[in-house]
């Protein structure tokens, strides 16, 4: 293959497939194919990357209050303490580097599941089309375009009919371009190359047929830097929340520990004393695992989310999913089970079941004309085609149409032989109809019931003659089969002359005669029945928006159950069409949107239009879609969800989510998962600040009243250690709460703190504050030293900490269930049973080892002083049981 000898949208196009030595009509030989491969490599772009590690890591330290740590450590290392300035830093260092870890396993695993979703393309190669992952196309591959599909290389367009693209990443030009095959010059600027489809943009309307020039690096897009380089971005809402938390938290505590050095100093204490009392306070406000965590929580929740099958592209979705309030579905394979069969058909004033009309049945089915006519324009005017690896490929109406056909005798290849098609009409959901001209004069046209009626004047009766047109008793057929919960579509058929080769739109605008009816059936899912019950007990309203028609999508409502109370009491049922809709103004569907269960024969600006009233309303929507026209909508959802199994490429861009299984069911879980995630960051919250709250209320209080510290610098980093180690990290972990689809949505506009957790955090902070100064008095006043004392306040503090974690995660309601009491506790909570593990085992070292006592000033505790420091487990009860009635938020 030689290199073009001129660009290619200079070139015409057959000459750019000499030049490529491929063949426009059978496109290159597999064995070509994989010669080409090997040379040119697969199509895709190197990875530039984004910071190098060592800068992430460096990053880490971005945030004031581990700032101030390091500041901390630096001042106590320039006073001769290297020892406090080595604890001061390793607590930082650690935290940094939980934080490296946590942050790169999200980056890795938001974009291995961005790339898991591979995008196929349709291929021509030796006449035959297939599938393949866009990867594998090569210079001189012959490439099949329709609307929704993102192309997939630098393409020189050979045929189009109707083609638009959108090159707005590309060109910056909001509008699609018209698409065709003319050579331009070779100096005309890209957004001006009418016979190109360059990588990385659209495909918004038409089909067409290009010829890879350019793949890989070797594109457009591949010249363009960084251009198009997915970079995850962790930052979301609630990181930014904590953000502005960090930021008021360090002023408050800078204010308290100057407080605490001026009032030591004014009681007559030394500088030193008090200096180190500062830093001690300091140390213990700053709750540096905080960032840490928010990190680990959300990168749970993706890898959570993915193995339920939806697959977060932005993590912001995480949290917003929590706080949903209502979900607007499409009806076909997310509520149902995307598996059509004709159930019944109309034609020639005559209703049957797809029985009737089978081969040697007997039944007069077989001898009606006008039903034998639908049934092969279902065939013949259909995209779906027969693949011997994947059995039926397409979208599943036609596949059903096709099944149809052949249950009823017609053979597939010999009707493609007599009535080969010329030219089609593309299906678009705003005309909704497809059309085909055919090598025997004849124009056949499928669609909605509404498009091809209007479009007929006469109707073919039982014997295949012309006669008026019935449109009562059509419409009475439809209504039968939609009460059924059939999806029905029409055909009609009209006439060409023999030496047409185009069709255009005002061939199949009036004069029409109507064949028939084909109604098919696809059943709800019965998880997805589950999943809008759940949905519905957790205060989250599910509105059907569909394509179909009004009975069809009123009947899949009943069964899958919208139209039901929070109690599961059935409601009466509101369903309402496309052109209900237009008649209603803004005003008005602001005002129906939220009593209507049921939107049917809706246009994609009309979705858009619902998810504005609902959120102009007070909601918080959820939109799922799978078209080139759903982008709009899904991009304005609060959660825009995509289909990723068989969702087009623009529906998937412009989703925060893909299901990977188009099932309703995944969305209920993924709302799941996200209020998980919030409940667990709260949890954190009123784990971890009662323990900076107690320690830095404790050295305030010891200088105001003229006493030695109860706790050292040193040892309240050990305790933000294990608290943030060994007994916070584990509540991230926590499982999804069997109540938690019982509680009614979170407002978005919620403070990170609610006054419910406040009152919670000062009264468990005043019980800390009261465990360690009770414990150094009760010591000290028994003649211990000091390193005996604080070691006993330390011991002590930590060991109620424990029974306060139990209750706040879910180990609490498996210790209930005392008679399966070790199997519950293990599968609810096992992280937090290892957590608790571990700090035991921590604490032990920390007051019974030689080496820690020497580093951390601690002295070894006997059997009663062990009991001494675990009475404050019961006295946490009773404060632990306040708490849970001031914030009744948390399990």
């Amino acid at each position: 293959m030689q290199p073009l000898p001129a660009p290619a949208h200079a070139l015409s196009a057959a000459d750019v497939v000499v030049a490529l030595q491929s063949d426009g009509t059978w496109g290159l030989s597999e064995a070509e194919a994989k010669r080409r491969l090997h040379t040119h490599g697969t199509n895709t772009l190197t990875n530039r990357g984004g910071k190098p590690g060592w800068l992430k890591f460096l990053l880490q330290f971005n945030n004031p209050l581990l700032i101030t740590l390091l500041v901390v450590g630096a001042v106590k290392a320039l006073l001769g303490h290297p020892r406090d300035a080595l604890v001061i830093w390793s607590v930082t260092v650690i935290n940094a580097v939980i934080g490296f870890v946590q942050e790169s396993k999200a980056e890795n695993a938001i974009a291995a599941l961005a790339q898991s979703v591979r995008t196929e393309v349709e291929v021509v190669r030796s006449g035959a089309r297939q599938r393949l992952a866009s990867e594998q196309l090569v210079p001189g591959d012959l490439v099949q375009l329709e609307a929704g599909a993102r192309v997939p290389a630098d393409l020189r367009l050979l045929e189009g009919r109707q083609l638009q693209a959108d090159e707005s990443a590309l060109t910056g030009e909001s509008m699609p371009v018209h698409k065709g095959t003319t050579a331009v010059e070779a100096s005309a600027p890209l957004a001006e190359r009418i016979g190109m489809a360059y990588a990385g943009s659209f495909v918004t309307k038409g089909q067409g047929m290009g010829l890879v020039v350019a793949t890989g690096d070797d594109t457009e897009v591949g010249g363009i830097s960084t251009f198009l380089q997915d970079q995850v971005d962790l930052t979301t809402p609630l990181t930014r929340k904590f953000g502005r938390f960090s930021r008021s938290l360090l002023k408050l505590i800078m204010v308290l520990a100057g407080l605490t050095f001026l009032v030591g100093l004014a009681r007559g204490r030394g500088v030193e004393e008090m200096f180190n009392g500062a830093v001690a306070l300091a140390v213990g406000a700053i709750p540096e695992e905080l960032p840490a965590i928010v990190t680990i929580t959300l990168a749970i929740g993706v890898n959570r989310m993915a193995k339920r099958r939806a697959i977060i592209r932005k993590l912001p979705a995480v949290e917003t999913l929590g706080s949903t309030t209502v979900i607007c579905s499409d009806k076909t394979g997310t509520l149902t089970q995307n598996r059509m069969t004709v159930q019944h058909l109309y034609g020639g004033s005559q209703t049957m079941t797809i029985e009737d009309l089978w081969p040697n049945s007997g039944r007069a089915g077989s001898t009606n004309v006008a039903l034998q006519e639908t049934l092969l324009a279902g065939l013949l005017c259909n995209d779906a085609r027969p693949s011997r690896r994947e059995g039926l490929v397409g979208d599943p109406t036609e596949t059903a149409l096709l099944v149809a056909a052949d249950a009823a005798g017609i053979d597939r290849q010999d009707a493609l032989e007599r009535h080969p098609r010329r030219d089609a009409i593309p299906f678009a959901s705003e005309q909704q109809f497809m059309a085909t001209l055919h090598g025997s004069e004849r124009i056949l046209v499928k669609g909605s019931v509404e498009a091809v009626l209007d479009r007929c004047s006469r109707q073919l009766n039982f014997l295949g003659q012309p006669e008026a047109l019935d449109r009562t008793a059509i419409e009475a057929a439809v209504g039968a089969m939609a009460a059924r919960g059939e999806r029905v579509l029409a055909f009609a058929i009209g006439q060409a002359e023999a030496s047409q080769h185009q069709l255009e739109h005002h061939h199949v605008a009036k004069d029409l005669d109507f064949l028939g009816l084909q109604g098919m059936l696809d059943p709800p899912r019965p998880e997805a029945i589950q999943a809008v019950a759940a949905c519905q007990a957790a205060g989250i309203t599910v509105k059907m928006i569909t394509g179909d028609h009004l009975e069809t999508a009123r009947a899949i409502a009943r069964e899958i159950g919208i139209a039901r109370s929070p109690t599961g009491e059935p409601e009466h049922l509101l369903a309402i069409d496309g052109r209900q809709l237009a008649e209603l103004g803004p005003n008005g569907i602001a005002e129906c949107v939220d009593r209507v269960d049921v939107f049917a024969r809706v246009t994609p600006a009309q979705k858009l239009q619902l998810v504005q009233a609902l959120q102009a309303n007070g909601e918080v929507v959820a939109m799922t879609g799978d078209g080139v026209n759903d982008a709009p909508a899904l991009k304005q959802a609060d959660i825009g969800i995509a289909m990723g199994a068989g969702g087009t490429e623009v529906a998937r861009q412009a989703a925060d989510m893909l299901l990977t299984d188009d099932n309703f069911a995944t969305i209920e879980g993924a709302v799941e998962e996200g209020r998980t995630v919030y409940l667990n960051l709260r949890k954190t919250l009123a784990f971890v600040l009662p323990v900076n709250g107690g320690a830095s209320m404790t050295i305030l209080l010891g200088a105001v009243f003229g006493t030695a510290l109860p706790v050292t610098a040193l040892q309240v980093l050990w305790l933000n250690m294990i608290c943030s180690l060994t007994m916070s990290v584990p509540l991230a972990f926590e499982p999804v709460a069997p109540w938690l689809m019982l509680q009614p949505p979170r407002p978005p506009q919620q403070p990170l703190l609610t006054g419910g957790l406040i009152r919670r955090l000062l009264v468990v902070s005043m019980f800390n504050w009261m465990v360690i100064f009770g414990l150094f008095l009760w010591s000290t006043r028994r003649g211990s030293d000091l390193a005996l004392a604080r070691t006993m306040a330390v011991q002590g503090l930590v060991l109620a900490h424990l029974v306060y974690l139990v209750s706040i995660s879910q180990l609490r309601s498996a210790l209930q269930a005392l008679p399966r009491l070790g199997w519950i506790a293990f599968t609810r909570a096992p992280a937090v049973l290892l957590g608790i593990s571990g700090t035991v085992a921590l604490q032990w070292v920390f007051s019974q080892s030689a080496a820690m006592n020497r580093f951390f000033g601690t002295a070894p505790l006997n059997w009663e002083e062990l009991g001494i420091c675990a009475l404050p487990m019961l006295l946490m009860l009773p404060v632990a049981w306040m708490g849970e009635r001031l914030d009744p938020t948390d399990d």
